[in-house]
């Protein structure tokens, strides 16, 4: 009878040692690591949407950087005065003023000025002490030397390879095969020296200018 009772008791706790854990408590667990979970996920969709506009104002900027210069390449230079036009300048950069310009030059003046995008441009003095109403711009139509003015030969030639023109930029020697380009000479209002684009016939050729 004693060892029925031990053997009674023995199969009653092990029986309770496997018995589960109670519902009530196992849900608790599961809900708390659904909060902690849910709460991880709310904080990282934050981090992300942060990152995600760090990354987009950078990729912005970087693009406008870039975009702006390349744009304003396109663009040209400013212009200076009413009529449109770009100021002829001098060596040191300071516009070139019409009346002050011709009391230091004697007729049949060629001289060098800055002209439409800073390319060297021969100003010309005519006989009666005015300037032509075109400019030459000074880059051999050859392999794109200076040419400079010869006034005791009455040309411009250039010592890269003996080209040769006229005084008005039409070619009197090769090897150059165009003439030089010209530019529209004007003077405004306030006595300074203007370029702009010479888009018209080509006076010398007749024909449409190269340069355009």
């Amino acid at each position: 009878m004693k060892l029925f009772s031990l053997m009674s008791m023995a199969l009653f706790g092990s029986a309770a040692a496997f018995a589960p854990a109670p519902i009530a408590n196992s849900r608790s667990v599961v809900s708390t690591n659904m909060a902690a979970a849910e709460g991880e996920l709310y904080i990282d969709q934050n981090r992300r949407n942060l990152m995600n506009l760090i990354l987009v104002g950078s990729a912005a900027v970087t693009v406008g950087g870039l975009a702006v210069p390349y744009i304003l390449f396109f663009v040209p230079p400013g212009a200076g005065g009413g009529t449109g036009g770009t100021p002829a300048k001098d060596a040191l950069g300071n516009e070139i003023f019409a009346k002050e310009y011709l009391a230091s030059k004697k007729a049949g003046d060629h001289s060098l000025a800055q002209g439409l995008k800073g390319d060297a441009t021969y100003l010309i003095v005519k006989e009666d002490g005015s300037l032509e109403n075109y400019g030459l711009n000074a880059v051999c139509t050859h392999l794109g030397c200076v040419v400079p003015w010869s006034a005791a030969n009455n040309k411009f030639m250039c010592p890269c390879h003996g080209s040769q023109y006229a005084p008005t930029g039409a070619v009197v020697r090769g090897p150059a095969p165009l003439p030089l380009a010209l530019a529209h000479l004007d003077i405004d209002e306030s006595g300074k020296i203007l370029f702009s684009p010479w888009t018209e016939t080509d006076f010398r050729t007749d024909g449409k200018p190269w340069w355009t």
